[in-house]
C-alpha cells in the first residue's frame, strides 16, 4: 500500500540545499533533454514535458526550491545511475521556486524526502458520472493505468503558484489554472468549457507510492483535489490518454472488482478513503462541508 511512512527525512527552507546541493538553474537554460542519451529510448512528446518545471515544497505545502525540469532530470538520472543520492539546491531566491517532476518521480530521492505539488481533478457530466482516463502506455510513470480525469503538476510560473507568504486561497488559484491548462493538453477539454471558478477545492492529500516493479520511480506529492461539474467535449491526446469512460459509483465499484482493471495508487487511495461518500454529496447543499479544507491529509 501506498504510504510516506517511508520517507527517511523531510525537506525544509533550512535543510533542501545541505540535502541536494547539485542543481542549480543558472545553466538550466543551456542545457537539453537529450544531452548525455539518458533519456533515450522514451517518448519524444514525453521528453519535451521536461522543459516544464513544478514546485518542490516543505510537508506543510510551502515552496522551498527551484530548479528546470531539463537540467534537474539530466542531474538527477545520472545521479540515480551512480548510486548517488543527492538533488537540489536553490536557485536565486527571486526565481520561480520550482523542480523537475523528474526528479520527484525517482524512488532514490523521495526516499529523502523531496516532495512535490500536484493536483487531482474530478469531473462530472450532468448524469453525475465521473470521466476516467486510462493513461498511456508511452507514460513514464504509472503507464496504462485507469485513474481520475486529470493528474499533473502545476508550474512554476506566478499564474500556477502562489506569491510568497501568500495562503492557501492563491495556491488553490494557481492548481485551478494548472487543471485547465492539463484538461486541454491531455483531453482536448477547452478551458471556456471548465471555467477556474466551477472548481471546487477540497482537500490536499500527502502520499508517497512507487510505479512498476524496478523501483526507480514514483511518486510523492501534496495533491490538491479538484471537483467540477459540466458536460465537456473531449479530443484525447494519446501520446497522454489511452483511453476514457464515463462511470457511476457501482460501475466504479465494480471496475474495482475486475483483476484486469488496474489503478493509479492515488486514485485508489482517493476512493479508498473519501471519494463515493464526496460523490454522492456533490451538487447538495451538504457538500459545504467537504470544500476549502485547511489541513493536509497524509496517507
Amino acid at each position: 500500500m501506498s504510504t510516506t511512512a517511508g520517507v527517511t527525512e523531510a525537506i525544509t527552507t533550512g535543510n533542501v540545499a545541505t540535502l541536494f546541493p547539485d542543481v542549480d538553474t543558472q545553466f538550466g537554460g543551456a542545457s537539453s533533454a537529450r544531452v548525455g542519451g539518458e533519456l533515450d529510448g522514451y517518448n519524444e512528446d514525453q521528453v519535451k514535458l521536461m522543459d516544464e518545471m513544478c514546485i518542490v515544497v516543505d510537508t506543510d505545502d510551502k515552496p522551498i526550491a527551484s530548479g528546470s525540469k531539463k537540467t534537474c532530470t539530466l542531474r538527477s538520472i545520472y545521479m540515480h545511475i551512480s548510486g548517488l543520492q543527492r538533488l537540489v539546491r536553490s536557485a536565486e531566491p527571486t526565481n520561480p521556486l520550482s523542480c523537475m517532476s523528474y526528479i520527484g518521480h525517482l524512488m532514490t530521492n523521495i526516499s529523502r524526502g523531496l516532495l512535490h505539488r500536484a493536483f487531482s481533478v474530478f469531473l462530472f457530466d450532468s448524469q453525475n458520472r465521473l470521466l476516467l482516463q486510462q493513461r498511456a502506455t508511452e507514460k513514464i510513470t504509472f503507464p496504462d493505468l485507469w485513474t481520475n480525469t486529470c493528474c499533473s503538476h502545476p508550474l512554476a510560473i506566478p499564474s500556477e503558484m502562489e506569491a510568497s507568504g501568500a495562503g492557501l486561497n492563491q495556491a488553490v488559484m494557481g492548481a485551478r489554472t494548472s487543471a485547465r491548462r492539463k484538461l486541454d493538453q491531455e483531453l482536448g477539454i477547452k478551458e471556456a468549457q471548465v471555467p477556474a471558478e466551477k472548481f471546487e477545492f477540497l482537500t490536499r492529500i500527502h502520499y508517497l507510492a512507487p510505479s512498476g516493479d524496478d523501483g526507480k520511480w514514483g511518486e510523492h506529492e501534496v495533491d490538491y483535489i479538484l471537483f467540477i461539474k459540466a458536460d465537456v467535449e473531449l479530443n484525447p491526446n494519446p501520446n497522454e490518454v489511452r483511453d476514457v469512460k464515463y462511470v457511476t459509483p457501482d460501475e466504479l465499484k465494480a471496475m474495482f472488482k475486475d483483476p484486469s482493471a488496474k489503478f493509479t495508487p492515488w486514485f485508489k487511495l482517493i476512493c479508498d478513503d473519501k471519494l463515493f461518500e464526496w460523490w454522492e454529496n456533490f451538487g447538495s447543499d451538504s457538500f459545504r462541508k467537504y470544500t476549502n479544507d485547511k489541513k493536509i491529509c497524509r496517507m
